[in-house]
């Protein structure tokens, strides 16, 4: 690996002469948006292959966001390119169908032969090593101010081309107090998790409340791909088996939750491939996994994905963790949402959702009504519990007369 300025590294780009480059960035709280910013700039046409990519970044009428996620700093493009997979397939993408022409990394500065992608892994290992396959230029953004983690975060400097050195602030996060029906929620799945549980723990009013009523939990353990300071919180309290590491695929939170993860043995950071496989998240004790949807229907069915039939999100990483936490010993798939959307002022549980389903049979749906019981109930009874015990009080009277209709009262 060589240093080069932000102007040689858009002379070497425009030096491979490639007249539609895809480019794979780190996505979520990770992009190098400094690096990234004037080489977009200084391309007629691009490909920005991003995962969950963040408002900020200007992207000009040529550059198309192509992404498995969207996230909403790309949500209301007209030019967005959606590519449909479950998350723990998209790096084999990059193999295949998706080859990039470059690739750009967030990291550390190096230490010993080596940067660490820090707080987003995901699936930049296989973009990295996709473009090596096929010499594609690789390029590390190297920011002093990203912690260092281990596992499949360390990358070797010879699987780096080119590095920018960058002192960028990254994004963090401070969790707002959740409101009442956050609450109401959480404590309801907290109630669920059991000493020993294996938690997938993400970023949201829900977690955040799920997560601060297990103080009076032991020997939990995190196998999840993303986790926020709720994780610190459970770590600092004792929660957390000691014996056993902390697994994530990336990380976004507050400064103290970096400055945390800095170096710190406990924590690995593992490749999208890994965290996110349903086999080997079936290999985790009691996996408990909680996720939302913008909708559930009668049928159990849950569309996370899509609002009149444009894309919201994606798959992402629930239809993996789903899968993975039913098929665990004693795990557990929650379903955890409000029973009325705020801003569409709507109920969140319908007779039949009319969008791609992102994930069904879950262990059990949760709102701030109750908790309905899915695993092992026939499709009337899980109607029934879906209507009784999760649904809003002013829709029930339509449900039970929609579920007569589709055979399910």
């Amino acid at each position: 690996m060589r240093t080069v300025s932000i102007e040689e590294l858009t002379a070497l780009v425009a030096a491979r002469g490639l007249a539609n480059p895809r480019i794979v960035t780190s996505g979520n709280f990770a992009t190098p948006r400094t690096t990234l910013a004037p080489l977009l700039a200084s391309l007629e046409q691009a490909r920005l292959n991003c995962l969950n990519a963040q408002p900020g970044l200007d992207l000009h009428d040529g550059i198309v966001p192509e992404t498995s996620f969207v996230g909403a700093g790309v949500r209301r493009s007209p030019r967005l390119a959606y590519v449909p997979a479950r998350l723990s397939t998209v790096p084999g993408l990059f193999a295949t169908a998706l080859p990039p022409d470059v690739v750009v990394v967030h990291t550390t500065l190096p230490r010993d032969g080596r940067v660490s992608l820090g707080v987003e892994v995901n699936i930049m290992p296989a973009a990295v090593e996709a473009a090596r396959a096929r010499g594609a230029l690789v390029v590390a953004q190297m920011n002093p101010r990203m912690p260092w983690t281990f596992g499949d975060a360390e990358l070797d400097l010879e699987l780096i081309d080119v590095g920018v050195e960058v002192d960028e602030p990254l994004a963090s996060h401070v969790a707002v107090p959740p409101g009442d029906d956050a609450v109401a929620i959480g404590s309801r799945v907290a109630e669920e998790v059991r000493d020993g549980s294996t938690l997938q723990a993400g970023i949201g009013e829900v977690p955040d409340a799920t997560v601060a009523r297990l103080t009076d939990r032991r020997g939990l353990r995190i196998w999840t791909e993303m986790f926020s300071d709720g994780v610190l919180a459970l770590e600092r309290a004792g929660v957390l088996d000691p014996g056993v590491e902390i697994v994530t695929s990336f990380v976004f939170g507050s400064e103290e939750l970096y400055a945390w993860l800095d170096r710190n043995p406990r924590v690995r950071l593992r490749r999208t491939e890994v965290t996110n496989a349903p086999s080997v998240i079936a290999q985790q004790p009691g996996m408990t996994s909680i996720n939302t949807a913008l909708q559930v229907d009668l049928f159990d069915q849950a569309n996370a994905s899509r609002i009149n039939a444009r894309i919201y999100s994606g798959f992402g990483g629930q239809t993996d963790f789903t899968v993975g936490a039913t098929h665990s010993p004693g795990g557990q798939a929650f379903m955890a949402l409000r029973s009325w959307h705020p801003r569409a002022d709507v109920s969140t549980i319908v007779p039949l959702i009319d969008e791609p389903v992102t994930s069904f049979q879950h262990s059990a749906v949760v709102t701030e009504q109750g908790l309905a019981r899915m695993t092992g109930r026939s499709e009337k009874e899980q109607a029934a519990n879906l209507i009784s015990h999760a649904a809003h009080p002013d829709v029930r009277d339509e449900l039970w007369e929609e579920a007569g209709a589709l055979g399910l009262a």
